[in-house]
């Protein structure tokens, strides 16, 4: 684990690239939140992003994140790994955001789930606009109806999509036309149904300037803050 003072100096150069995008994009940066991926990370990947100012991070394992949850106080926690919907009753009141619901099924779990919490669940739609079999989502031609699935639950706060681009850092092109593809889309839904949708989860550590530049609202960093486990 890096010491807080190497973590505080990868951030620095991490905010100068999401500046640097930024301008090359002409959007203010205020626009661009960094989501901290504390995976694979012990609990102090989090206070260390606490201490900086973040109020969320990102987990992809259930189980893992609330064994964290036990040693840090008042943090936002998103999951950004799939979710299988039988766990969904274990993640309605520990993660603030849900960002990968990607079946019906889920979405049914996650409000019954809420309703017996008599909580709102926020939530992303996951959709694998770069149409790679390796990644998860739903395809851009089922979130209409998923999207009126979704407002048929009072209990889920349906936030905005997700997106995880494909693997190509050799041709960035491949993440930037993902990226767009969900833009597109996004602007399409939330016209159809009178929404704001105001997230768009894309870009990490690798694809972020592409992912600014189609107007990604989080960016989800974890090698770029904590760097590469041995």
């Amino acid at each position: 684990m890096i010491t807080e003072a190497e973590f505080q100096n990868k951030l620095s150069i991490l905010n100068e690239r999401v500046a640097e995008a930024c301008s090359a994009s002409n959007r203010p940066v205020e626009e661009v939140k960094i989501l901290p991926v504390t995976k694979n990370w012990c609990a102090k990947a989090v206070l260390y992003s606490q201490r900086a100012g973040f109020l969320s991070v990102g987990e992809n394992r259930v189980q893992e994140a609330i064994e964290k949850q036990k040693e840090v106080q008042d943090m936002n926690w998103d999951l950004i790994g799939h979710l299988q919907s039988n766990k969904a009753k274990i993640v309605v009141g520990k993660f603030s955001r849900i960002q990968t619901v990607d079946s019906i099924k889920l979405l049914a779990k996650l409000s019954d789930a809420s309703d017996k919490l008599n909580l709102k669940t926020n939530i992303l739609i996951q959709v694998n606009t770069g149409k790679d079999p390796a990644k998860k989502g739903i395809l851009e031609e089922q979130c209409e109806e998923f999207i009126e699935k979704t407002l048929g639950y009072s209990s889920l706060v349906l936030e905005g999509l997700m997106t995880i681009a494909p693997f190509a850092p050799d041709a960035p092109e491949i993440a930037r036309n993902a990226f767009s593809r969900l833009r597109i889309l996004k602007e399409q839904m939330a016209s159809q149904f009178n929404l704001s949708l105001p997230e768009l989860s894309m870009g990490m550590t690798g694809d972020l300037k592409e992912a600014v530049a189609e107007g990604s609202t989080m960016i989800r960093v974890g090698s770029a803050l904590f760097g590469q486990r041995n």
